[in-house]
């Protein structure tokens, strides 16, 4: 039996189930044997080639995960409450409308925080140093649909997916297609779609995504993707499997209009993914480690404006020596840096003045065998009458020596070999 007639045959068997118990009022068991069939539906979508077929189990698992929610409202309420019922599989409309339910109200508050307007982000292509190739999968994938979406119609559709070892960079380019695109950006992480009252996490997917919807041209961005859609298993709790066939439901609009909708999911551990979310990301973008250039350029966009006695010889020997750093290894190796002067200024037991362009002497920390020397420490000072400490080579030698890659290698190795997995598949197919 084909894989498409075997699930069909095992969602509707499973569906015939939940009715009886719905109907029963043994709602628990209906809550469960409704998601239960849902998963079957969703794999059967997924092999069906037929469209009216497709819109047939499409508009089947709308409303058996409609009559779901609503059960699973009906058991998460105070008791004495009281919940719309109906006949197991129907559409139950809601008599109090979305914007008035207070338990609505305060899901959508909270997915609130984590939007970034249009105008919110400041990221631009210019802020990133490297990852050119990125960057160009980015404007195909997102840019360009979202700018002209009348080239994206019919069989032609935008990719979604970023992945990478941690610290690359990946949060941070698509706070730039946010920017560039002029969209509004959903910044998420796996942990504000979970909840711990039962039933609440497969809303705030649905509230997360029928606010896109409201408020489109809309970019989700999801990072760590995988501890929210980890490869399923025995093991997996009912709360986890729903949460994971609702965020399938979704991803396929199912009886909704998307356009104007992009959900980039970033992850770390591409690898763990749950096979179903990891086919909805149907373009892979890797964000590798910073080449030598790259994390040159790195240096100086952290160092900034800070007062420094650096060249383009000391920059380019930095980046040298941080082979294996990720973006965000080069950060933190220039904050430790930063804080090297800081450190001495608060240590030093010596001061001496030194002349100032714009007015009267300052004073900097310097050895007691200084001539100028006057033992002083810094709490005997104004902020006026201090100068700003410089930074050093010196300093940054002592915090790339201290602090390793924070990148490890397995996790590196495994994400370049999927990374050629998906170059390879490519080649094959545009061979064959």
């Amino acid at each position: 039996m084909v894989p498409r007639q075997a699930s069909l045959d095992k969602a509707i068997e499973i569906v015939q189930k939940a009715i009886e118990h719905d109907q029963a009022q043994n709602h628990r068991q209906a809550c469960k044997e409704y998601m239960d069939a849902l998963d079957y539906f969703m794999l059967a979508l997924k092999y069906e080639k037929n469209e009216q077929f497709k819109l047939l189990i499409r508009s089947k698992i709308d409303d058996y995960l409609s009559r779901a929610e609503t059960l699973q409202k009906h058991l998460s309420a105070p008791v004495g409450t009281v919940q719309a019922s109906g006949t197991g599989g129907a559409h139950t409309k809601r008599h109090v409308a979305d914007d008035e339910d207070p338990d609505t109200k305060k899901l959508r508050a909270g997915l609130a925080e984590a939007i970034l307007g249009p105008a919110g982000s400041n990221v631009t292509w210019d802020d990133i140093a490297g990852l050119d190739a990125a960057k160009t999968s980015l404007k195909e994938a997102v840019i360009i649909p979202l700018k002209f979406p009348q080239f994206f119609r019919g069989s032609r559709k935008p990719w979604k997916g970023i992945y990478g070892p941690p610290g690359t960079g990946k949060s941070y380019l698509a706070k730039a297609v946010a920017n560039e695109a002029k969209s509004t950006f959903f910044s998420i992480s796996s942990s504000d779609l979970v909840s711990k009252w039962q039933g609440d996490s497969e809303k705030l997917v649905k509230h997360l995504f029928q606010m896109a919807r409201e408020m489109k041209p809309a970019i989700i961005f999801i990072d760590e993707i995988d501890s929210l859609t980890g490869a399923r298993g025995d093991g997996d709790s009912d709360a986890s499997r729903r949460l994971k066939t609702e965020f399938l439901v979704q991803m396929d609009g199912v009886g909704r209009d998307d356009t104007g909708i992009l959900v980039i999911g970033a992850t770390n551990i591409p690898w763990q993914m749950d096979l179903s979310i990891k086919r909805r990301f149907q373009k892979r973008i890797y964000i590798p480690l910073p080449g030598l250039d790259a994390r040159e350029r790195m240096f100086e966009l952290h160092v900034g404006e800070t007062p420094n006695e650096l060249t383009k010889q000391d920059y380019h020997l930095l980046a040298t020596k941080t082979e294996g750093y990720s973006g965000a290894d080069v950060q933190i190796v220039v904050q430790e840096a930063l804080m090297q002067p800081i450190r001495k200024f608060i240590a030093a037991t010596h001061f001496k003045p030194v002349p100032s362009a714009d007015g009267p002497a300052k004073w900097v920390a310097c050895s007691p065998g200084d001539p100028e020397a006057v033992e002083k420490s810094w709490s005997h000072f104004t902020p006026d009458e201090l100068s700003e400490p410089t930074i050093t080579l010196l300093d940054f030698h002592y915090c790339a020596g201290e602090r390793a890659s924070q990148c490890s290698r397995r996790g590196y190795h495994q994400t370049r070999a999927m990374d050629e997995g998906f170059r390879n598949r490519g080649r094959l197919i545009q061979f064959l």
